[in-house]
């Protein structure tokens, strides 16, 4: 017997590569766990007749010969398989777009960063040349775009978009598509939320700006994920953890979500257990104490931050500059034989103002190139310091609509970085 099955906590990219599965091993049994996701239990609760499932009672695992384990790597993340765990006689195949070394000691494995794995075994469905089924189709798209979060999340890869594109060919539904993936927030996560906004702790990690909130819960509560997220949103936060202690059972739900790249939930949720993506990531651990969770969670954000490019690496110096009775004719002049858009204004040290190309449309009249630079310059200092990200660069420049930011310390202008500087690293050519 071929056995198919996955991670616990079942997701649409889970139940999804869990039916590409009995596409690639013909015969082979998908075993979904206990705990899924509550769109997905509404989701096969519907098309059960379509999508034939088995659950641990119905497999006799001293038949099993062969294991297929998708969207998964690690045994803890599996439901009931220590029999299978102690067999060495076992085959086992891995599909698995997360990062983590697998411990499963596979025959054969396919793991690549890619935003979804039903994204890998698209491939091999079309390498095959299988035929897919509309519905079929369409469950293949809601599994890409819940993980993708709809082709928008950075761990998106061409090929995702290139499996989307495939998987509309084949007349996916987007009704369909739009009916599953719509959020539920209702009472439950509304009360949530609010019980997070009332004494929100902050935290400063490096440059970045964090939350982790503890917040005890009875009964079941759904799409916990998305009140993070709106937790995040709300406070405008780089990241944000919540450590949801249930009290009726002793389990701690962990859930992080993170908008900068320096902060990988995904690395930090396997450290305790769980998994994930660069932006989002869960783990569920049982009789701990919140508080030692909460130190854990400090610790792993202050070790295992990416050594990320700052503005100091991107920055451009010495800095040219010019006095405010500078001249506009002798400023004109610095701009065109510098090639550069727009210079710092400093007196005695310290920055009193910017001046670009934009500014001299203010110029009526040649007489009136004569003038000091301190009649045009715009004196509404916005400047960074060298410790920042790109990232923060970018968003101030689009803020305040301009094409360049002084890079400040100790008071005193160090260098200066632009709006083309910036696009060289988000575009990758910068040596990072």
């Amino acid at each position: 017997m071929q056995l198919i099955t996955t991670h616990r906590s079942t997701d649409f990219d889970a139940f999804a590569s869990l039916v590409a599965g009995t596409l690639l091993y013909r015969g082979a049994i998908p075993l979904l766990p206990k705990f899924i996701n509550p769109n997905v239990k509404a989701f096969s609760s519907i098309h059960k007749d379509l999508f034939e499932m088995y659950s641990v009672d119905d497999v006799d695992f001293h038949a099993v010969e062969k294991l297929i384990v998708v969207d998964a790597n690690r045994w803890g993340r599996l439901e009931k398989m220590d029999g299978l765990k102690e067999r060495p006689d076992l085959e086992v195949d891995v599909w698995d777009h997360h990062e983590d070394a697998s411990d499963l000691n596979p025959q054969w494995i396919c793991q690549e960063l890619t935003g979804a794995t039903i994204t890998l075994m698209i491939r091999e469905i079309k390498k095959r040349k299988i035929k897919l089924t509309p519905m079929q189709a369409t469950l293949f798209l809601i599994g890409l775009y819940e993980d993708t979060g709809h082709l928008t999340f950075t761990s998106t890869t061409a090929e995702d978009v290139h499996a989307a594109a495939y998987l509309m060919d084949n007349n996916a539904d987007l009704t369909v598509l739009n009916t599953f993936l719509q959020p539920g927030y209702g009472i439950k996560q509304k009360d949530t939320l609010f019980e997070m906004l009332k004494s929100p702790p902050r935290e400063k990690i490096g440059n970045y700006s964090v939350s982790i909130n503890t917040i005890h819960i009875s009964g079941h509560i759904s799409n916990l994920s998305l009140v993070v997220h709106m937790y995040r949103e709300i406070l405008n936060l780089d990241a944000a953890f919540g450590i949801f202690v249930h009290d009726d059972n002793n389990k701690c739900i962990i859930i992080g979500r993170s908008a900068v790249d320096a902060i990988d939930i995904g690395s930090i949720m396997r450290s305790m257990g769980g998994g994930g993506h660069p932006g989002a990531g869960s783990a569920m651990l049982k009789s701990v104490n919140p508080d030692a969770l909460y130190e854990w969670i400090i610790e792993l954000l202050q070790g295992n931050q990416q050594a990320s490019v700052q503005v100091s690496d991107l920055m451009s110096y010495p800095v040219i500059t010019v006095t405010s009775d500078t001249p506009m004719e002798k400023v004109a002049e610095i701009l065109r034989t510098e090639g550069c858009t727009g210079v710092p204004v400093v007196d005695n040290d310290q920055l009193v103002g910017v001046i670009s190309r934009r500014d001299f449309r203010k110029v009526k009249g040649s007489a009136r190139m004569k003038n000091p630079v301190k009649a045009f310059m715009s004196t509404k200092n916005i400047t960074i310091t060298p410790e920042a990200s790109p990232i923060e660069a970018s968003r101030l420049m689009v803020k305040h609509d301009i094409g360049r930011l002084p890079v400040v310390k100790n008071d005193r202008i160090i260098g200066i970085i632009s709006r083309s500087d910036a696009m060289l690293y988000f575009y990758d050519l910068f040596p990072h």
